[in-house]
């Protein structure tokens, strides 16, 4: 393994990203976890701070500044998945998202049924269910990791939206989302997109593909701190269409006229509901910000040479006939994170987090590896492998299940 540490020592020293790691607090241990939860940027407690002395200082006036906070947010995250200003707004959850845009979603629909695959985020499937029943129809899910073809063949006149993850949470497949999304319009059904997985590691066309309606996470790779607001996508021209079924106040086209009758904004206003909350909003944007500065492309080209040299590590490692790679070998095909398969999965993400290598574990016996562009060294990398696979040489404990794993 002496060669891939000089290679990933070469690749450091070459890296154009390399100057970012400063940019983050971090420590000593391997921290392969940015598909759970990113590094936090350095400049977030400098702009925490002085958020919270605008509030000591100017109290309510401050809203003056922070009542668009979540359009303003929206509109400097639009680049990073290939949408235009006015079509991305940052509030509220993902799940809140993704119930308030399949709601409306599916009552402009003609099919009551929404499809996705079992493969896709727990959460996700327990909100498009209830939607679904809500609205007379069923969630019809395809198995895990479902081919386009097979997405395309599923979807017939019953079905009024489609619903995946672009990265799946386990394995890492990416989605083809620009033929997904043709295939459902064939059938005049909606597409919706959770790009949890995927916003902030690489490109997305929202607006190239034709994409109804995304939603997705700000903690992961945009590195927003922990529950920081998520966002939605909605495509212009359905602004005035779709009527989603939480009216809030800052939804109304005339918030300050408190009229007792809601009259939704024609913009993409009409899909926020209440109060923003303006310190996690800070946070939330340093890791655009930070993000944004790196560039998508060059963002990708690195998660695509972390995650195949690691994929390398493991099948040069003494333990490779004991571990299997879930994660599509073809980098077109994957996100930035790669799950590999052990029977004794959850022991041995534990002994590794006992040697300072931070991976996660997803039942029943699946091990992510989380590689955050702009955190992750190459030397990392083939530090993870090798501790992997010394750590299988030594052992490990059989423990009990805990009833918490960790974030997603």
């Amino acid at each position: 393994m002496q060669d891939l540490v000089d290679r990933a020592r070469a690749l450091d020293e070459g890296d154009p990203l390399a100057s970012f790691l400063e940019r983050f607090a971090v420590d000593d241990r391997i921290y392969l976890d940015g598909n759970s939860l990113g590094r936090m940027p350095r400049t977030t407690a400098d702009r925490i701070s002085e958020v919270l002395g605008e509030w000591a200082e100017d109290a309510v006036i401050g809203w003056e500044r922070w009542i668009d906070l979540g359009v303003e947010i929206g509109n400097e995250l639009a680049p990073l998945i290939g949408a235009s200003p006015g079509e991305v707004a940052v509030g509220d959850q993902t799940s809140v998202n993704l119930f308030k845009l399949a709601s409306a979603a599916l009552e402009a629909s003609d099919g009551p049924d929404i499809l996705s695959d079992e493969g896709n985020f727990p959460s996700d499937l327990h909100v498009l269910e209830h939607v679904a029943n809500r609205a007379g129809g069923d969630l019809i899910l395809l198995p895990e990791d479902p081919t386009s073809d097979a997405i395309a063949s599923a979807i017939n006149g019953s079905i009024g939206l489609a619903s995946f993850s672009h990265v799946s949470y386990r394995s890492g497949r990416l989605f083809d989302a620009e033929s997904v999304t043709a295939a459902a319009h064939r059938s005049g059904a909606m597409v919706l997109w959770d790009l949890s997985h995927s916003v902030g590691a690489l490109p997305i066309g929202l607006d190239a593909w034709t994409v109804d309606l995304a939603v997705g996470c700000t903690y992961k790779y945009l590195n927003g701190g922990p529950g920081s607001p998520a966002f939605l996508f909605v495509r212009e021209d359905l602004h005035t269409r779709l009527d989603q079924p939480i009216h809030g106040w800052f939804g109304h086209e005339d918030q300050f006229g408190f009229a007792t009758a809601f009259s939704p904004s024609p913009s993409i206003r009409r899909f926020l509901v209440g109060t923003p909350s303006v310190i996690a909003m800070a946070a939330t944007r340093e890791g655009i910000r930070l993000t944004a500065e790196a560039g998508i492309e060059a963002t990708r080209a690195k998660a695509v040479a972390l995650t195949s040299l690691f994929i390398e590590a493991i099948d040069r490692s003494g333990h490779a006939d004991d571990i299997e790679v879930v994660t599509p070998r073809d980098p077109t095909q994957r996100g930035a994170h790669v799950a590999i398969r052990h029977p004794a999965a959850l022991e041995v993400s534990r002994a590794l987090r006992r040697r300072d290598v931070i991976p996660d574990f997803r039942s029943p016996d699946i091990i992510r590896f989380g590689f955050a562009p702009l955190t992750t060294t190459f030397r990392d990398v083939v530090g993870a492998a090798m501790i992997l696979d010394s750590t299988l040489d030594d052992g490990f404990e059989v423990t009990e299940r805990p009833s918490h794993l960790g974030v997603t």
